[in-house]
């Protein structure tokens, strides 16, 4: 757990003038409007290709194989089984994706071919057990499952197919990230094949290079004019930046990264031999709901269990400092959301100017001992847990900041506006790492944003602990 940080005056317009580009520049819109960061608005897109087709192939794929069975096993029962079984080991296995590169059949047979065995094995297993007489023999359970993996591959052969032929007909507007020189080749090598559904209109880089061809954006405001006036599907990232790919998400489009770390994916995931790999948004990710979950079952027993010394310390600071126990500051939360973050007052500030503005207060003279108390061991964090109850927080994120600070830092730092992407936390990465107080805030930016991709809810837990540990050996801020 950390203490505050700072905060700066909002700018005038939620993005800065056609300057050069430093990532997101997330900036707080005027007290009144929305509470939120501003962001341009979302507009809307075309509609995605639906999931159903390759659901209906699925269920339809079952239904042939069943027919293969004696009648006596074709039963409605374990025919919805199988059915409800292929369908959620495929949906698990991202198998009904809609957006990216044409998909092929073969790519996908090992994955559909293996969760088809799981689910008739199953279903045998489990009709064995409830009607021992309408057990279904190996030999006809193998021809039921040859059966459906034939029948979905042709099926999924033909929507894909369908799909394949309505992307080249209609290509999907794209910009590429990167620098100009390797990006303009990208660009070239995907307008000259368009069974990819890809036609790139731009290029987004740090700076023109003089160069003929598509035009080279350097602003966000070039960014929402080229994405509001080519209507851009998908952004293709070549240098990976954690604000513009928020950016582009919020647009609505879909974000793909070419080269960087290799994956196990499979050998047609790639464009024109280039590999590539989707960037999941952060409101897709399995586990955010397990999260809200971790959050409010360990933070309530918490603050029930820290009450006797919740009381202790608004007792010091009461008798030590006066009324006003509680200090409320304004934070970001996610998604630019604003909310009052609450503490144990440690040093009355001498106006508000001062409690947004100034950076950090762990060493001003006008400080009781019992503030400096509370700073060292980090007690006065601990109404905090009231804010993880409500909602405003979780456990484990980046640390939340003021809105002026937000807007200076977000300038700055290319990346710094990207933090929001999840809700902000009472201790983190950066915060286990000793990136605490006034520290550097281009460190704090990359653990942030390092956790914010590399997310899981195992590591929250270890985050847990490891703070935990360090409040045995406290340093404060």
């Amino acid at each position: 757990m950390t203490t505050e940080s700072t905060s700066i005056p909002p700018a005038p317009g939620p993005w800065p003038a056609a300057g050069p580009l430093q990532g997101l520049a997330s900036l707080t819109s005027p007290r009144g409007d929305s509470d939120r960061l501003a962001l341009p608005p979302r507009r809307p897109g075309r509609p995605r290709p639906t999931t159903l087709p390759l659901v209906v192939s699925d269920a339809l794929a079952v239904l042939l194989a069943f027919g293969l069975l004696t009648e006596a096993h074709r039963r409605w029962e374990p025919a919805l089984f199988v059915t409800a079984l292929v369908v959620l080991l495929d949906g698990r296995a991202g198998l009904y994706r809609t957006t990216g590169v044409p998909a092929g059949v073969l790519d996908e047979l090992p994955a559909l071919a293996a969760r088809a065995g799981v689910a008739w094995c199953v279903t045998a297993a489990a009709v064995a057990a409830v009607a021992p007489a309408l057990v279904i023999g190996p030999l006809r359970l193998s021809l039921a499952y040859a059966a459906h993996v034939v029948a979905v591959t042709v099926l999924r052969g033909l929507v894909h197919g369908r799909r394949r032929r309505a992307a080249r007909a209609h290509p999907r507007s794209a910009l590429v990230v990167g620098a100009p020189g390797p990006a303009r080749r990208l660009a070239a090598a995907l307008s000259q094949r368009p069974e990819y559904g890809i036609r790139p209109v731009g290029v987004v880089g740090a700076r023109p290079d003089g160069e003929p061809g598509l035009p080279v954006l350097t602003s966000t405001e070039e960014i929402h004019r080229a994405v509001i006036q080519n209507t851009v599907r998908d952004a293709i990232f070549l240098t990976e930046d954690a604000g513009l790919v928020t950016l582009f998400q919020h647009y609505g489009c879909t974000t793909w990264r070419i080269g960087g770390e290799a994956t196990d994916g499979p050998m047609g995931d790639h464009l024109w031999g280039y590999r590539c790999r989707r960037l999941v948004p952060v409101g897709e990710r399995r586990g955010l709901t397990a999260k809200r979950v971790l959050d409010v079952v360990l933070s309530a027993p918490a603050l029930a269990c820290a009450l006797p010394v919740l009381l202790l310390c608004a007792l010091a600071v009461r008798i030590s400092d006066g009324p006003g126990v509680l200090f409320r500051q304004e934070r970001v939360g996610q998604n630019g959301r604003l909310f009052t973050l609450l503490k144990f007052r440690t040093l009355k500030p001498v106006d508000e100017t001062e409690s947004a503005t100034r950076w950090s207060v762990a060493h001003d003279h006008r400080m009781s001992a019992a503030g400096h108390f509370l700073r060292k061991t980090s007690l006065d964090e601990l109404p905090q847990l009231w804010n993880v109850l409500r909602g405003d927080m979780s456990l484990v994120g980046p640390r939340p900041e003021r809105p002026y600070f937000v807007a200076q830092f977000s300038r700055v730092h290319a990346g710094y506006a990207a933090r929001h992407r999840m809700p902000v936390g009472l201790t983190g990465l950066a915060q286990v790492h000793g990136l605490r107080g006034d520290t550097s805030i281009e460190d704090r930016c990359r653990f942030d944003n390092h956790y914010i991709d590399h997310w899981s809810l195992w590591q929250d837990v270890c985050i847990l602990l490891r703070t935990a540990a360090g409040l045995v050996r406290p340093t404060g801020s």
